[in-house]
């Protein structure tokens, strides 16, 4: 008889090999309940993990076993009431012997359904993958930062103010320790301490003596060090002050989405899955972060995550409605002291004649220097429309905060998520 035995190391958890088989077996179960739960969630819980039900006739388990090569003997307990050949009658209805208490079923799943829990990884993995995501990658973006002016110990030279008496007395009196000599300072301790035995013994010519040859012996020995001075421009000291960054922990996500007539709702699915996106993306990279939804045809609002997906619309689209109003929101809630902004904007790229002027205008002049990035994804299988065009001079002028790409179906939006947001080299600018 063989015997495999499996000694891959786990991870902390136990039995790691054994589930991700077991999620590989039931990966179209597990890609069904992940797909509904995408449609259902709302985006700040869409990287939870979740639960997923499996019908039990689905997990049933292979196994090993000795064929029926061989003469065999086989014993079996015997009855009173049927011999080999007799047939089983049928029981009749819901009189079963059984004391099963499940429910019944018309698709044949009842109660013993299997279910089991995925983690956060596990979702995510499964959620991108049709997208060429096993995982999150994870990038850095730079940092909208604000300096603290902190102490950082002491420096030889500074202004008048910083000046400090405590640190520069004592460097001067390390100075005279050290230019002088120890066995001179050894020798004068010992006078000094015999000067004082003197000092105190009883008075006579004798003592009075002694002490003034004494005083004079250490007067001459001090006579050297006397030559050095007192405080030099050596000892001073000065404060050290420096300019700390502290980089910034919140930050708002602009969600930006044209809802007019063209813009279908598989549309409007690829952009849900780019927010979603986004929102993972810095809700690993600050501690705080504040989701803002503007939606807009001819006028534009501010709404909640379900009306924003989800509400029907029909009209035109004027676009700088929607830009006009989050640049509004920033001078009003967001100041860019505080807060690290992003917006992303979703479009099928059409927008009312002469409009796409002024949503540059407005761009460059309210939106862009108060943003940490914008990214504008135009959703269509077609032709660039004259708001693209209109874009890609904004992306010339601001070239390190402004990126614009184009997503033509689902299976696209990671890779231009990816091109947006991927860390750049100084210059670097990725075209369409």
């Amino acid at each position: 008889m063989s015997y495999i035995i499996d000694r891959r190391e786990n991870a902390k958890k136990k039995s790691t090999v054994n589930r991700q088989r077991f999620l590989r077996r039931y990966k179209q179960h597990i890609k069904r309940a992940v797909e509904e739960a995408i449609h259902d969630r709302s985006i700040k819980e869409i990287d939870q993990g979740g639960q997923v039900t499996i019908p039990r006739r689905d997990i049933s388990e292979p196994t090993f076993h000795h064929g029926e090569g061989g003469l065999r003997h086989k014993i079996f307990p015997g009855n009173k009431e049927f011999v080999e050949g007799d047939e089983f009658k049928r029981p009749e209805s819901g009189g079963g012997g059984g004391a099963g208490k499940g429910k019944a079923s018309n698709q044949g799943e009842g109660e013993d359904d299997f279910t089991f829990t995925i983690s956060q990884e596990e979702f995510l993995d499964f959620m991108f993958e049709d997208l060429e995501l096993p995982w999150m990658v994870r990038k850095q973006l730079k940092d909208a930062t604000s300096f603290e002016t902190r102490r950082a110990g002491f420096t030889s030279s500074g202004s008048p103010e910083k000046l400090h008496i405590v640190r520069s007395l004592r460097a001067a009196h390390a100075r005279r320790i050290a230019l002088t000599d120890k066995h001179v300072r050894q020798q004068i301790r010992a006078l000094r301490k015999e000067l004082w035995a003197l000092e105190d013994a009883p008075p006579s010519v004798e003592k009075t003596d002694k002490i003034t040859a004494l005083r004079a012996q250490i007067a001459e020995l001090e006579k050297g060090s006397r030559k050095l001075p007192f405080l030099d421009d050596f000892d001073l000291r000065y404060t050290n002050l420096v300019r700390v960054p502290l980089p910034s922990t919140k930050a708002v996500m602009f969600c930006v989405m044209d809802v007019s007539g063209s813009m279908t709702q598989s549309v409007k699915d690829i952009a849900k899955r780019f927010f979603i996106l986004l929102y993972l993306f810095l809700n690993r990279n600050y501690k705080q972060i504040e989701v803002v939804f503007v939606r807009h045809h001819t006028h534009a609002k501010e709404v909640d995550e379900q009306e924003f997906f989800y509400s029907r619309e029909t009209g035109g689209t004027i676009v700088s409605s929607a830009l006009a109003l989050t640049a509004d929101i920033i001078d009003k809630r967001y100041p860019p002291a505080d807060w690290n902004i992003y917006i992303a904007q979703a479009s099928d790229g059409d927008n009312w004649d002469g409009d796409s002027t002024t949503c540059s205008k407005i761009l460059i002049d309210r939106i862009l220097p108060k943003t940490q990035y914008y990214a504008y994804v135009e959703i269509t299988t077609g032709p660039h429309q004259n708001l693209w065009h209109e874009y890609e001079q904004v992306r010339e002028a601001f070239k390190e905060q402004f990126a614009m790409q184009q997503i033509t179906e689902a299976g696209e939006i990671y890779p231009v998520f990816r091109r947006l947001f991927e860390k750049r080299t100084e210059g670097a600018v990725h075209e369409s």
